[in-house]
């Protein structure tokens, strides 16, 4: 049995969605950001940054979203998710997974300033206009890729497109979306996938956001 460390909404979303579309059955053990439970002695030896996603399977754990995505898409590799070796679009995936975790690292900080911090320490306005002016430079950058296509790779759907729909659930809340409208029709084919639904159906019940949008403060 393949075992998911998992909490909602946040990376490990993509390992269960990658999960759906190969159609592999796993526990998940999800955990909470706010209990503690992912400093827990027994979590670090899955873990030992005390973060998700970790994945138990085939007697080894693996963690870190990318490398998971990786690893899994080129094991199966018959489900067509990764180019493979000297195939046209085999830079592109790489560069799209790398693509995604820059994007995501943004969203990360932006989480830290405008959810995290409590007083008496506060979020910074102008750290917080500088990486939100990044976020939304970098996902200009993604609708230039996606240019006209239906997906990130010119040869179809791939694992770096579920990196990367996991990203455009989250951005929304930081950036408006409507300059990008080529991203948000990519957003609504992602959506529609089944696994994509399944895998949402599953994830659990988000504990970070309270606001449909966190605007930058008023320095």
């Amino acid at each position: 049995m393949i075992k998911l460390h998992h909490v909602p909404f946040s990376r490990s979303s993509r390992i269960l969605w990658l999960l759906e579309e190969l159609g592999l059955e796993c526990e998940m053990v999800s955990y909470s950001i706010r209990d503690g439970s992912l400093r827990d002695p027994a979590f670090l030896a899955v873990s030992p940054a005390g973060r998700v996603p970790a994945l138990e399977l085939e007697g080894r754990v693996m963690f870190e979203s990318g490398a998971i995505v990786q690893f899994l898409c080129e094991e199966h590799a018959g489900a067509g998710l990764a180019p493979p070796p000297g195939h046209a679009d085999r830079a592109r995936f790489l560069e799209m997974i790398s693509y995604a975790e820059t994007m995501a690292s943004l969203i990360e900080q932006l989480n830290m300033q405008h959810l995290f911090l409590r007083p008496p320490a506060k979020p910074a306005p102008v750290v917080i206009k500088l990486v939100t002016a990044r976020l939304a430079a970098v996902m200009a950058g993604l609708e230039a890729v996606l240019g006209e296509q239906e997906y990130l790779l010119p040869s179809g759907f791939s694992g770096a497109d579920i990196m990367m729909g996991f990203n455009l659930l989250v951005a929304p809340f930081y950036v408006r979306m409507d300059p990008f409208q080529k991203l948000l029709a990519y957003k609504s084919r992602l959506d529609d996938r089944p696994a994509c639904k399944a895998a949402m159906a599953r994830d659990g019940k988000q504990e970070f956001y309270t606001k449909d949008f966190y605007p930058v403060p008023e320095e």
